[in-house]
């Protein structure tokens, strides 16, 4: 289990996957397909990978980062696993086509577009929209503004110092993230509150 690809020190740790892990879990398990194939979008550390692959069996999952160290620690934690329903990270840029992916049953993107420029959340959603057959399901996890006012106040301290670090980034409005589902004909059900004040969306082909 050592080498370059998989070498256990490679393996990143992020503190908020270990809270909102067994949360978002929960509604995976009732939206996911039981059988297929599931693309997760910016994987981070894998943690969130391997934690759901080995709940969910009967599901191959295709992890996927842009960055090269996010890679290794997502390769170190499904050596460290040891499943064979995760495959090896893709080095996938939402805003870059192709994807090196031809097919999903349903596409997994966690905390991620409020950390990025909003034509991030457009191309998740056009390539989402292009990648998902009939049936298939975009399932985004994160915090939200809804009718344009913050849901809580530690919501709008973190929405300050995303746009300190980045001006393209911040918490999305979540009507203009359901309409970019609209628009590639992605249908999202309620929203599921969550923990710490984030959401999770549903969206439906």
């Amino acid at each position: 289990m050592t080498g370059p690809t998989h070498d256990p020190d490679a393996r990143r740790m992020a503190p908020a996957t270990d809270r909102n892990r067994e949360p978002i879990l929960a509604v995976l398990r009732q939206v996911l397909p039981a059988r297929g194939t599931v693309l997760e979008i910016a994987s981070g550390t894998g943690q969130h990978a391997v934690h759901f692959a080995a709940a969910l069996p009967g599901l191959t999952w295709q992890p996927s980062d842009p960055d090269e160290a996010a890679r290794a620690s997502i390769a170190a934690w499904t050596a460290h696993a040891g499943l064979a329903n995760v495959r090896a990270p893709l080095a996938l840029d939402v805003c870059r086509q192709p994807w090196g992916i031809d097919a999903a049953d349903a596409v997994v993107c966690i905390n991620m577009i409020h950390i990025a420029p909003w034509a991030a959340a457009e191309a998740l959603f056009a390539g989402a929209g292009k990648l998902l057959g009939p049936g298939g399901v975009l399932f985004l996890y994160g915090p939200y503004r809804r009718g344009g006012a913050h849901t809580a106040p530690s919501n709008a301290a973190f929405d300050a110092q995303l746009r300190a670090t980045d001006p393209d980034w911040g918490v999305r409005d979540m009507e203009a993230v359901i309409a970019l589902g609209a628009a590639q004909g992605l249908r999202c059900d309620e929203p599921v509150p969550m923990p710490a004040n984030n959401f999770c969306l549903v969206l439906r082909k």
